[in-house]
């Protein structure tokens, strides 16, 4: 109860928004598409992409980053990435 005797609800505690929930929830649909994409990409493009993007652990990763990480040039890790992000388009646009 808030000081004016009306009834709180944890919802109200936690969101402001009663739209944020159904967005969290599409978000969560989304990545996990995401994820099931990045799967059909080879070993290496995998790599790049979720740590250029942050998708395991949320921590962006520049291009000079992960070619010292992996042992190779920038520019083919900004080759991978190309090819990699070129594969998920095709991908997306046939099943839409």
């Amino acid at each position: 109860v808030d000081k004016e005797g009306n009834e709180i609800n944890l919802i109200d505690i936690l969101y402001s928004d009663e739209n944020e929930i159904p967005e969290m929830v599409e978000a969560k649909l989304e990545r996990s598409k995401i994820l099931e994409l990045i799967k059909s990409l080879s070993k290496k493009e995998r790599m790049v992409i979720e740590l250029r993007y942050g998708i395991n652990n949320g921590i962006k990763k520049t291009q000079r980053e992960i070619a010292k990480k992996l042992g190779i040039s920038r520019s083919y890790v900004s080759r991978i990435e190309k090819r990699a992000l070129q594969k998920l388009g095709k991908i997306l646009s046939i099943e839409e």
